[in-house]
């Protein structure tokens, strides 16, 4: 039987709003440089109002990656939680032109304001964010519709949702869903802090309810406190059939089945890294949706990384099979 979906992720939808601003307008509004800031919904107002010439995008990292399968040809759908106001209907209609699915429509009435990060690039190239959760934190197992699910090959979770006990409710029922009806379900990690808060519940989602995880490996190491990551790499693969650990410029290690494979990247200085773990999973993920090996798949992933990282911006430009095609993957 196909299925409607060739991949579904779940993750937090958040609108990125860039605006460039010198180091004295970082300093008159208080914003540390370079670094990555939660915000409260007041403090985000003032700085959503203080952006001149605002370009926004729909971002998160699961929503990136699954830009990049789109890009691919393949069918998918998103699942988050966005309000209905200005910034929600846009990341809904901004995912439906790239090609995505939007499943859950704007939610009305009195919750909280679709999630934001407003970025402040400097005239260095440095970044400086801050991130507004909203509403996207609270996606819970009432957003996830277990028939979409179910009409997924594959299902894709965000490990950044983990942080609050519906997140994870919602992954796991949208991880029995999938795979109940015959699909594959994995996550990204997301964050070694995010393994340190919740390692336990991780583990246990890794161990019973997923069939594939990726991760960089500060990521891997977290997962069982590891300082060697051979030893974090084999604990992993002991509890999941298919493992893929990014090591920036030293390549992917991929364990599927207890079968290792080592897949190298060219070395290049990135003129942004945002972005590349999303556009990684975006090749890989590719690949197991349409049959490739698991060195193939790899390198799919690697190929869509590289591509990424040499541009500013966490997607890629270029078109993506033209991109696979030069290299005799597809």
């Amino acid at each position: 039987m196909t299925k409607k979906y060739k991949v579904v992720g779940i993750g937090n939808a958040v609108v990125d709003v860039l605006t460039m601003a010198d180091d004295s307008f970082l300093e008159m509004m208080g914003i540390e440089k370079g670094i990555m800031q939660l915000v409260e919904r007041e403090r985000a107002e003032v700085l959503y109002g203080s952006m001149k010439d605002r370009k926004q995008a729909a971002g998160g990292s699961v929503a990136n990656t699954l830009a990049g399968i789109g890009k691919l040809g393949l069918s998918t759908g998103f699942v988050g939680r966005v309000h209905d106001d200005a910034l929600g209907r846009f990341y809904a209609e901004a995912m439906e032109m790239d090609g995505t699915r939007f499943v859950n429509p704007p939610v009305p009435g009195g919750e909280l304001p679709t999630s934001r990060s407003m970025i402040f690039v400097s005239p260095d190239g440095e970044r400086s964010m801050n991130t507004y959760l909203g509403i996207s934190a609270e996606l819970g197992s009432a957003d996830v519709d277990p028939d979409v699910a179910a009409d997924a090959e594959i299902v894709f979770l965000e490990g950044y949702l983990f942080d609050k006990d519906k997140g994870k409710e919602a992954f796991i029922d949208m991880a029995r869903a999938c795979r109940a009806a015959g699909g594959k379900a994995g996550i990204a990690i997301s964050d070694p802090f995010c393994v340190e808060r919740h390692r336990d519940d991780f583990l246990t989602l890794i161990e019973h309810e997923l069939d594939y995880v990726i991760g960089n490996e500060d990521e891997i190491r977290s997962l069982f406190e590891a300082t060697d990551m051979e030893e974090a790499l084999a604990k992993t693969a002991a509890i999941c059939p298919l493992v893929a650990c990014t090591r920036s410029g030293d390549g992917v290690t991929i364990v599927a089945d207890g079968e290792r494979v080592d897949v190298p990247v060219e070395r290049i200085v990135p003129v942004d890294a945002t972005g590349a773990g999303d556009g990684f999973a975006a090749g890989f993920i590719y690949g197991m949706a349409t049959g490739a090996d698991v060195r193939t798949c790899g390198e799919m992933g690697c190929t869509i990384a590289g591509e990424v990282i040499r541009h500013v911006g966490p997607r890629a430009e270029r078109n993506l099979l033209a991109l696979l095609r030069d290299k005799n993957l597809v």
